[in-house]
């Protein structure tokens, strides 16, 4: 079979190739540039290459097919059982090294399938993607600082209405009165404040350099 190929009989290089597909996958050396992949029951059609930039991939092993027997559908597409809405962008940064996604598409869901084929780089990608995320998410909740001001009785009032720059008065301790002038008691107070201190993008917490008026 293989003189009459390279006499270059069209028809007969022709059956060859039929009879191989049917029988017995051709070795590592001779297999088809083009791979057919049914993810979930649907096709995608890429190839070897492609899969194979990632070598240490699930996908990379299947199509070299050595360790992995993996089932085929009627048209000899390898069968994977896993979501196929997350399989394109895999194998778009497989294609071209970049994660494209839908807005709607979650990153947990590409993580996972990451996880699932082996792909380094993607995995690190996401990761990286959503730490950034939750940088900005978490900022909501603003971490409270709490100050402490000692005060007079007479100075309470005045203090609580010069405070400024979003410091929040939250309680008062009577701590009773410290000396005598006279017969005159002076009650002294901790004035308990607090404020709301937000993170800025460069992770730096901002606060304002002035402290509350005492």
């Amino acid at each position: 079979g293989v003189r009459m190929r390279m006499e270059g009989r069209e028809e007969m290089q022709g059956a060859v190739g039929l009879r191989c597909t049917l029988d017995i996958p051709p070795p590592a050396g001779t297999q088809a540039k083009w791979v057919r992949l049914n993810v979930g029951g649907t096709v995608f059609l890429t190839t070897r290459q492609t899969l194979c930039r990632e070598q240490k991939s699930f996908l990379c092993r299947l199509c070299q097919g050595e360790e992995l027997q993996s089932d085929r559908d009627e048209t000899g597409a390898y069968l994977i059982d896993r979501d196929p809405t997350y399989f394109g962008p895999i194998l778009n940064f497989l294609r071209h090294g970049k994660l494209v996604l839908d807005k709607d598409m979650a990153e947990e869901g590409i993580l996972e399938e990451a996880e699932f084929y082996n792909i380094g780089p993607l995995i690190r990608i996401i990761k990286d993607r959503m730490e950034e995320k939750d940088y900005t998410v978490t900022q909501v909740p603003p971490k409270h600082v709490y100050r402490v001001l000692q005060c007079q009785e007479e100075e309470l009032t005045q203090m609580v209405s010069t405070m400024s720059d979003g410091w929040r008065f939250e309680q008062l301790v009577n701590i009773g009165s410290s000396y005598n002038y006279g017969n005159e008691d002076q009650t002294e107070f901790l004035c308990v404040v607090s404020k709301e201190l937000y993170n800025s993008p460069n992770g730096l917490s901002s606060e304002p350099s002035h402290k509350a008026k005492v």
